[in-house]
């Protein structure tokens, strides 16, 4: 994948996160770079973005850092083969104590 259609699927995909997370009412910042900033109640953060020399998004929480590269239908993780948005709700319920339900 070139890296103009790995931003172009990568931004749309963190377009997508930033509107699950808000309307999960959690804290989230878009930083310089669209990189996401999502506070928790305790003041722990997760950071979400794209690394555009690797083609993957990163994710980084309080249970580690993940990778992300996309298939071709969705974003698997490089580690575990854990789906991105499957990661996503098992970290960000880890990290608030409590279930949080993102929807796509």
């Amino acid at each position: 994948m070139d890296e103009a259609s790995f931003n172009a699927l990568a931004e749309a995909e963190l377009q997508k996160i930033e509107a699950a997370f808000e309307a999960a009412d959690l804290d989230i910042e878009v930083q310089p770079g669209g990189v996401l900033q999502v506070e928790f109640d305790d003041g722990s953060q997760m950071i979400i973005n794209r690394h555009s020399a690797a083609r993957e998004i990163w994710v980084a929480s309080r249970l580690g850092g993940f990778h992300y590269r996309h298939d071709g239908a969705q974003w698997i993780g490089t580690r575990d083969s854990e789906e991105l948005w499957t990661a996503l709700r098992r970290l960000a319920s880890a990290q608030a104590g409590e279930t949080v339900a993102l929807e796509r």
